[in-house]
């Protein structure tokens, strides 16, 4: 469960007392994520999630994230917009964490998404870069190239067998990685940057028929090539559990992006290496989460050897 910083009913309650939302009804702990301190809250007014935030997600970095949800969200981008206290502020603190309210976003992320859904999700996705290429918000990546190599010293201080294995290849890679971002060719603007199955509800629209109903969980947004989140994207739906490709579903999330976005050709060929550097982004973090956990945290870190597998996808595909 994805619970760092308790909170009891009474705090949310107090908390919420400097909202327009009406008294506590309900508070659930939500049990997706690993990152920050998530509830399900209901007040008198309906239901929206209280988000704690912890370490890996930077105070200073919120008003651009909480900013690019509330800009999308007011353009009609499906995402659920942060809740202003009775002061105008997205962000509050409570229980020694920064806080903040966003509405409640009904649907359900798909755990096994058809080739359809993952052409949708990938319009979604391009929708999302064009909708955001006007926004004025900075934040650079904070997982991004420069940040790599610390987290592979780090890991290195205390990783054996399988761990060690995996990091030192890694780590023979890290030179070469960034290379991408030294292209002045690649566009860059706002990205998700964890565009995972995970993040992206899936409802029953006005019409009878499932659609995205909500992206959601834009703490790593930041701004940094589009094609490296189209890359992060392209390796969080287009694999199994196991981090095996499923070339039908690569094809039909790529295909729906570029029904939206088409790629330059610069784009285009620098994807494999963008994945390659994905693939180590998610290896590197998920290998430190658990190297470092907390056991008092009550939430279980991924594997990190599925994504690494990935590894050997996108290094054939930059040969072919």
């Amino acid at each position: 469960m994805a619970v760092f910083t308790p909170v009891t009913p009474q705090q949310a309650d107090d908390y919420l007392m400097r909202y327009p939302l009406g008294g506590l009804v309900e508070l659930t702990p939500i049990a997706e994520g690993v990152e920050n301190t998530n509830y399900r809250l209901v007040t008198e007014q309906g239901a929206y999630v209280l988000t704690l935030f912890e370490g890996r997600t930077d105070a200073s970095a919120l008003p651009f994230c909480l900013g690019l949800t509330g800009r999308l969200a007011a353009q009609g981008f499906p995402t659920p917009a942060p809740v202003a206290d009775r002061e105008g502020q997205v962000i509050g603190r409570l229980n020694n964490r920064a806080a903040a309210i966003v509405e409640w976003t009904p649907g359900a992320w798909k755990r096994q998404p058809t080739d359809k859904d993952q052409y949708r999700a990938g319009q979604v996705l391009a929708l999302l870069h064009l909708d955001a290429s006007d926004y004025e918000g900075v934040r650079e990546n904070p997982v991004g190239p420069r940040a790599w190599a610390d987290l592979a010293a780090r890991c290195d201080t205390v990783a054996a067998g399988e761990d060690r294995r995996m990091l030192e290849q890694m780590q023979r890679l890290l030179p070469d990685l960034a290379r991408p971002w030294s292209d002045p060719t690649l566009p860059r603007g706002p990205i998700h940057a964890d565009y995972f199955p995970d993040n992206v509800l899936f409802a029953v629209n006005e019409h009878g028929a499932t659609d995205v109903g909500g992206v959601i969980d834009f703490y790593f947004a930041c701004i940094d090539v589009l094609a490296y989140d189209l890359a992060i994207a392209l390796s969080a739906w287009g694999f199994d559990a196991e981090g095996r490709p499923m070339p039908s579903a690569l094809r039909a999330f790529q295909k729906g992006y570029e029904s939206v976005r088409p790629l330059s050709d610069a784009e285009r060929q620098a994807l494999p290496e963008l994945g390659a550097a994905a693939a180590v982004r998610f290896t590197l973090t998920r290998l430190h989460d658990r190297l470092f956990h907390d056991p008092a945290n009550l939430v279980t870190p991924k594997d990190p050897a599925p994504f690494f597998r990935r590894l050997d996808y996108w290094k054939a595909a930059e040969a072919v």
